[in-house]
């Protein structure tokens, strides 16, 4: 696949992250190339459509709602009904410009009746007076289109009586400043430093991977790549490993595995029985988790591509814990001081420079689906277009493969109980 897909965070007013948009950039487009061009078969075949159904939702939106652009043709062939996903977690955004004809009116009231919701992508064609302007729930307002003035903001307020509005592409925190004047918006764009909900920074080891790693240290012989593998899933464990290792030895730690080989078996259950003391977290990967894991696993994938294979490990720590700051709460160069991390890592994460550094700078833009950052990131470091999609997918697909082992843990667990 030559398709850049990301998932970008829509925000509340509070700054918390209420959905996400599905944000894809073909290769032909990556430079600003053939900008106005459809292929004919790019208006009927979608890969971001395709990944939504082949992974579903959580891996790219969590437990919040996912925006997704359809055009005419996947609305008319049936899409979304065709992706699998139930209609709570779904938003259509169709474009501005399609035609108000009967075919389309009607798919998007079978749609809404189904309980899905429409929003389009801009204002309709003869806005208010277009037959589909009663059928849409949310309008989406590129910012860079508009000045943002008082004017704007009032005209907003009053179209926000009948529809939510969603402000995209927003540059910076003074424009966001100014829009979150309009009633109950949502917003996205670059203002914002990490896509996390405010005010939600604790984290706690996710329940299945308590108990399998409870369940490893009482074998009696357990094997301690079992262990690391258990641990590196888990941003709460893994944090809480290295702040122990910070306490008992002065020593940086390049990998989980590095971590539980130097610790040893007495050392890692001695540790372990006390971590998962604490209570037994929630069932459900949190916003954060989710965030360090798929960009941990990321980094790792993208090391070969930086001709930095074998610094994989480190990478994948570097990304574990690029939201120390916020899970500690405390500036970034005070968070790294309580964990154990290897220089390079600090140095990525707290000076932000480095070789390390570059790998999580690009990981950064293509969050945010900057295609033109990520673009010229790829040709200053030589990277190919496909490396780079297959890096990101694995990373969902790694992720998801958790996602299903605490859903099929907890089917177990509900039949055991029935019997």
């Amino acid at each position: 696949m030559k398709t850049l897909i990301v998932a970008i965070p829509i925000f509340g007013a509070k700054m918390s992250v209420e959905a996400y948009r599905l944000n894809t950039r073909g290769g032909e487009k990556l430079l600003g190339m053939m900008d106005n061009y459809i292929a004919p078969w790019d208006a009927v075949l979608s890969p971001g459509l395709d990944l939504v159904k082949s992974l579903g939702i959580e891996p790219l939106a969590g437990n919040n709602p996912l925006f997704v652009d359809i055009n005419e043709y996947h609305l008319l062939m049936g899409v979304p009904l065709t992706l699998g996903i139930p209609p709570e977690r779904l938003i259509c955004i169709i474009p501005n410009n399609i035609r108000p004809d009967e075919p389309v009116q009607n798919k998007c009231r079978e749609l809404r009746e189904l309980g899905y919701r429409i929003a389009v992508d801009g204002f309709l064609d003869g806005h208010t007076a277009n037959p589909l302007f009663d059928l849409v729930d949310y309008i989406v307002v590129d910012t860079r289109d508009y000045t943002i003035d008082a004017k704007f903001v009032d005209a907003m307020n009053g179209l926000a009586e009948s529809k939510q509005i969603v402000f995209s592409d927003i540059p910076d925190k003074a424009k966001y400043n100014k829009l979150i004047r309009v009633k109950d918006a949502l917003y996205s764009g670059r203002f914002y430093k990490q896509p996390i909900t405010r005010g939600k920074s604790e984290i706690s080891p996710v329940k299945i991977n308590a108990l399998t790693l409870l369940n490893q240290i009482n074998e009696e012989d357990f094997d301690l790549s079992n262990i690391a593998g258990t641990i590196e899933r888990d941003p709460s464990l893994s944090i809480s490993l290295l702040r122990f290792i910070n306490t008992v030895m002065s020593r940086k730690i390049d990998s989980i595995r590095n971590a539980v080989a130097i610790l040893g078996q007495k050392e890692v259950k001695r540790w372990a029985t006390a971590a998962l003391s604490i209570q037994l977290a929630e069932d459900r990967p949190s916003e954060i988790t989710k965030v360090s894991l798929i960009r941990a696993r990321f980094a790792e994938n993208l090391a070969g591509a930086f001709d930095m294979g074998v610094n994989a490990p480190s990478l994948f720590m570097m990304g574990l814990f690029s939201l120390l700051d916020i899970i500690l709460e405390k500036p970034m160069k005070d968070a790294v001081n309580e964990v154990a991390l290897d220089e390079r890592v600090k140095e990525a994460l707290v000076e932000q420079s480095g070789d390390y550094y570059k790998i999580l700078e690009f990981i950064f833009a293509y969050e945010r689906a900057n295609w033109d950052d990520v673009a010229i990131k790829m040709v200053q470091n030589n990277l190919d277009l496909a490396d780079i999609t297959t890096a990101f997918i694995d990373a969902l697909v790694w992720y998801k493969a958790l996602l299903d082992k605490i859903v099929d843990d907890e089917d177990e667990d509900e039949g055991a109980e029935a019997q």
